[in-house]
């Protein structure tokens, strides 16, 4: 179906079939289960609840499904560097993009901030009790989902990780070093959303965006 979509709207048969494929495992519905765990808990603040009701997926036009296919393409290779296995380099890369866009995010940002939190360990846990690819601490559990939810699941983190940066962004204003801050802990100082810009200028920035970092940080 979604094929044939993309042929009426002009892309040729075989490109259609082949960002056909690739924009299924992107589009990949939350289950149930994940949607109960990120909008029915009676303690989740109001304004978290505000940032969550509003990370839902729209369509998507031919033009941003290709969109997605470069990025992935752009992507891949920077991330063997810190995951070998392709298809976990590949299953990665397509949450990441996935859980970043639910929430309003660069996906490039996202993989900034995984690579300076846990430099894509899924079983990394800090001495602070940090824990999995986006450093969640355990008492998000109580505020966005399950007692049962393990953030050494990697899918499940990135789902935490998105949401939560996405809720402080929405707190600042957009002002993203200040989100970033209040994301490490270190609200009023500068050093981690520095490290994270560094990363995203040096291994994340895709042509075109050089002035992301003074866009942030204004």
């Amino acid at each position: 179906m979604a094929a044939a979509l993309l042929v009426a709207a002009g892309l040729p048969p075989a490109l259609a079939n082949e960002v056909g494929t690739f924009t299924s495992a992107l589009q990949a519905a939350p289950s149930m289960e994940q949607r109960r765990a990120v909008r029915t808990l009676p303690e989740i603040p109001a304004s978290l609840r505000t940032t969550l009701n509003a990370s839902l997926e729209s369509p998507r036009s031919p033009a941003e499904i290709w969109a997605a296919r470069q990025w992935f393409n752009d992507m891949e290779p920077r991330l063997t560097r810190f995951v070998k296995d392709p298809a976990r380099r590949t299953e990665l890369l397509h949450r990441a993009y996935h859980e970043a866009r639910l929430a309003g995010l660069p996906p490039e940002l996202v993989l900034a901030v995984i690579q300076v939190e846990s430099a894509f360990q899924a079983e990394a846990v800090s001495s602070a009790g940090a824990v999995g690819l986006m450093q969640i601490m355990p008492f998000w559990i109580r505020e966005l989902g399950l007692p049962a939810d393990d953030l050494k699941d990697p899918w499940r983190n990135l789902r935490y990780g998105c949401t939560i940066l996405a809720h402080y962004l929405a707190v600042e204003r957009g002002d993203l070093t200040r989100a970033l801050a209040r994301y490490n802990g270190s609200l009023g100082q500068t050093w981690y959303p520095e490290r994270v810009m560094r990363a995203w200028q040096r291994h994340w920035r895709q042509p075109g965006e050089g002035g992301s970092r003074a866009a942030a940080q204004r």
